[in-house]
């Protein structure tokens, strides 16, 4: 019986060792089929699904304006100081402010004439009072000179006669001259615009006494104001006048003007020269504003890129050129001009070479790419 037992549950044993068998073959069939999957995936099949899609171009020539950059001020051209010409007077009226357009000749403020007028009128008076002593002077003169021959008169008397005479036309020369002088002060009480222009600043206040000298108005004559660049020495034997200039102001305003002359010195402690650019008057321009000038020397040919093929890293231009087996190479170029979305590549590039229009941030050197299309020329 106990042999029996034995026998029994050796073969059972055997039969679950049998079906864990089984099992574990039939489980590891699955995970055998995927490795084999994997396996049949081929080094250029990966290289293809890694490849990228760019766009290519070439460089384009052009003909592009050649300048030369320089910061500066808008100035006015001529900045007239209109002073009082006449001491001791009040002002009584000023006729134009700050901003206002004036005429040669018009009217800018006024003194009291009173005292003027009164000391011209006294004047007048002794004008009047010394030609009537002429008259009495030359009366007797002119007797004596007939009486002379006759001997009725000595040649004294005759002498002082004449003297008297050219006495009292003398004086009458002194009082006229001083009638001419409170004339002209008279006439320095209404003060004036000496040119055309536009008043810039006005010290002049009503009610104030001024002295000869004194600053009343600020004229920009004619109105008319001037860019004045600050050039390097190396630039500045470039520029002639008669060339256009383009201005932008700082909030973006742009402004066209042309080369008026170019200064004849330098400053000796930056060996900056001044280029006087003038602006066109009743603008948004005024005197004061800063604004940055690109002198215009003229076009010369030009090979470009677009911009966005053009990258900056670690201080150098650089650019992907596919090479031979559609192979990325990092190309650096040296760059110049730069108009609209273009830039000038002065170096480092052949007219054949084929260039990444965009995208090189995500590039590097010697990946796999696909050239899907040419990017058209720039005209």
């Amino acid at each position: 019986m106990n042999r029996l037992r034995s026998l029994t549950l050796t073969a059972t044993l055997l039969t679950l060792t049998l079906l864990g068998a089984c099992g574990r073959d039939e489980s590891a069939k699955p995970a055998e089929g995927a490795a084999a999957a994997d396996s049949d995936s081929s080094p250029g099949a990966a290289a293809a699904r890694a490849a990228l899609s760019v766009n290519v171009t070439s460089l384009e020539a052009a003909s592009w304006p050649r300048t030369i950059s320089a910061d500066g001020s808008i100035a006015a051209w001529q900045e007239a100081i209109i002073g009082a010409e006449t001491s001791g007077l009040r002002l009584q009226q000023v006729l134009v402010n700050v901003g206002d357009t004036v005429r040669r000749g018009q009217v800018l403020a006024e003194f009291r004439q009173d005292t003027v007028r009164a000391e011209a009128a006294a004047t007048r008076a002794a004008v009047a009072e010394a030609q009537a002593a002429l008259a009495e002077a030359q009366a007797n003169a002119e007797r004596a000179r007939q009486l002379q021959p006759q001997g009725f008169m000595s040649a004294q008397q005759v002498q002082q006669a004449l003297t008297v005479e050219q006495t009292a036309r003398a004086r009458v020369e002194a009082q006229k001259a001083r009638l001419a002088v409170d004339d002209l002060r008279l006439s320095q009480t209404r003060v004036l615009a000496p040119d055309d222009g536009v008043i810039s600043a006005r010290p002049a206040t009503v009610g104030s006494v001024v002295q000869p000298g004194q600053e009343l108005f600020r004229l920009i004559r004619q109105g008319r104001l001037e860019w004045r660049g600050e050039v390097p020495q190396v630039d500045l034997e470039r520029v002639q006048p008669g060339q256009p200039v383009n201005l932008t102001l700082t909030g973006g305003t742009t402004l066209n003007g042309k080369v008026r002359t170019v200064a004849p010195t330098l400053n000796p402690g930056n060996r900056l020269g001044l280029v006087y650019v003038d602006v066109p008057a009743g603008g948004v321009a005024r005197a004061g504003m800063f604004a940055t000038g690109r002198i215009e020397l003229g076009a010369t040919p030009a090979q470009t890129l677009p911009q966005s093929a053009v990258l900056l890293r670690e201080g150098f231009h650089l650019v992907y050129t596919v090479g031979p087996g559609n192979r990325l190479r990092a190309v650096k170029i040296d760059v110049g001009r730069r108009v609209g979305d273009r830039i000038e590549v002065r170096g480092g590039l052949k007219p054949e070479d084929r260039v990444v229009v965009s995208g090189g941030a995500f590039l590097s050197e010697g990946d796999l790419v696909k050239v899907v299309a040419s990017a058209p020329a720039a005209r």
